[in-house]
């Protein structure tokens, strides 16, 4: 956390949305000691949650017990007025997920009664009327992007192909595609996964004809 020089050992880290992104956040908070709420509005993403081990809880009350608050939703207002009031003193709120929406910033900003900008590097303190403390983070806009160096290149090299090759695709199909937003196809994604493994050393297996028939036959297996 080199924003906040802060020990996540042994402090109970909130994350807020169990989706890919929430997933990756939660797991590394809990490689690296802490103990981690999940808060959702999904029951199915809640459940996987807790069958990983972690508690789920709302966020009402997940407030008033976290040291760390990490958005991961891509919806507005996650954390704001209500749950501001029961924070502890100190509580760190960063976003991971969305637009600096995710936090309520502009709430921070007209009722903090003081803010200390910049504190530390990317990180301003909010003093409250009953003096308690919030710090924020990269004023609530992406986190690994406000207050680090964001993606590797050797991650955003997939992003740009499927990109790319999803932009040949609508060409040569334009005719045949109806107006609309449309999934990137599977083969795009595992020709992209393909290259990406093979520059990295991986191979894989190859189906034997008997699998391939095995796994496409509804006359076989439970």
């Amino acid at each position: 956390f080199r924003a906040t020089n802060f020990l996540l050992a042994g402090r109970i880290v909130v994350v807020a949305g169990f989706g890919y992104c929430g997933k990756g956040v939660a797991e590394r908070a809990k490689g690296m000691g802490a103990d981690v709420i999940i808060t959702e509005i999904d029951p199915t993403k809640a459940l996987d949650a807790m069958m990983q081990g972690f508690r789920v809880m709302p966020m009402a009350d997940a407030a008033k017990v976290g040291d760390v608050f990490i958005t991961v939703t891509g919806n507005r207002d996650v954390l704001r007025d209500e749950h501001f009031a029961v924070m502890k003193d100190g509580a760190i709120m960063a976003n991971s997920g969305h637009f600096d929406i995710e936090i309520d910033v502009a709430w921070l900003e007209q009722n903090a009664k003081k803010k200390n900008a910049k504190m530390r590097h990317q990180t301003d303190e909010y003093v409250l009327s009953d003096g308690r403390r919030l710090l924020l983070i990269a004023e609530g806009r992406l986190v690994n992007l406000g207050a680090a160096e964001g993606h590797p290149a050797s991650v955003m090299d997939m992003s740009f192909s499927d990109q790319a090759l999803t932009a040949e695709y609508l060409v040569k199909e334009a005719m045949n595609l109806k107006p609309g937003v449309h999934t990137v196809p599977t083969y795009i994604d595992k020709e992209v996964a393909s290259l990406k493994l093979q520059s990295m050393g991986g191979k894989i297996d190859v189906l034997t004809p008997a699998q391939d028939m095995y796994l496409n036959s509804w006359e076989h297996g439970s």
